[in-house]
């Protein structure tokens, strides 16, 4: 599978993208994210690759949401 990288003009605009992708697995698999990554890391689900996938754009997701509210902390 061939990885297309994409540039954003904002961690907010970041955010929305990856969160549209997690509704897609969620719908897909019927389990809220935060529930899979829970699964996921506890082994109990398989290295499939769209496991795979929706795992690190999980943790995309947590990356990006700590970003922004570390910067609305420091405006603040």
């Amino acid at each position: 599978m061939r990885k297309q990288t994409i540039q954003y003009t904002s961690p907010l605009d970041a955010l929305v993208a990856v969160t549209k992708r997690l509704s897609i697995y969620e719908n897909q698999q019927k389990m809220d994210s935060e529930e899979f990554f829970y699964q996921y890391n506890q082994g109990i689900l398989s290295d499939d690759a769209l496991f795979i996938e929706w795992a690190n754009d999980y943790r995309h997701y947590l990356a990006l949401r700590q970003e922004i509210e570390q910067r609305f902390n420091y405006a603040a």
